[in-house]
């Protein structure tokens, strides 16, 4: 009879120990109010577009930062962009907050959002759309300026956008921002 309780232990104790942590999940979760499941797959997805771009310019980290944050300085660039080449955007002129928390509304209304950080000289954080995507859908673009030998190196990022916009935010960063942004700062 000894050696059957030992066989039945060795044989229902990966049982019981899902069963007790089981148990301790379902009582965690229930305890801090989560969900009583241990699965969480299902809460999470694994398909998500970025850009990552790093762009030099011939210029000091303030007239970089200033001409992304000053109305007058970005309207430069926006004149100098592509879109402004090729498409009939409108006239309304560039309005940049310079404020955490301030609006801002580009490319003639077509681009619009919220400045959420600004530390001068160093980072622009962001709550960026263009005005088409569905109400209430904002990305996030982080600008970072790093010094590079006289110098400013842009480390930019841009997350949580509407998936299958990638390839087309990539190229509209390059034509309608860093090209235009690098004639200004000339």
């Amino acid at each position: 009879m000894n050696s059957n309780k030992n066989l039945e232990n060795t044989l229902l104790s990966p049982a019981r120990r899902q069963l007790l942590a089981g148990a301790a999940v379902l009582v965690g979760g229930l305890s801090f109010g989560a969900p009583a499941h241990a699965e969480g797959e299902d809460d999470v997805t694994h398909v998500a577009e970025a850009i990552h771009q790093e762009i030099v310019f011939n210029a000091s980290h303030k007239k970089v930062y200033d001409a992304l944050t000053q109305t007058a300085q970005f309207q430069k660039v926006i004149d100098l962009s592509a879109a402004t080449q090729a498409m009939a955007i409108s006239k309304q002129p560039a309005e940049i907050s310079g404020e955490p928390g301030g609006a801002f509304t580009i490319f003639g209304g077509h681009i619009v959002g919220r400045q959420i950080e600004l530390v001068p000289e160093q980072r622009i954080v962001q709550a960026w759309r263009v005005a088409n995507w569905d109400p209430g859908v904002f990305s996030i673009a982080h600008f970072e300026l790093k010094d590079q030998a006289g110098a400013t190196t842009l480390v930019f990022n841009h997350t949580g956008f509407p998936a299958g916009q990638g390839a087309h935010l990539a190229e509209g960063w390059r034509i309608n921002y860093w090209r235009p942004l690098a004639k200004v700062l000339a």
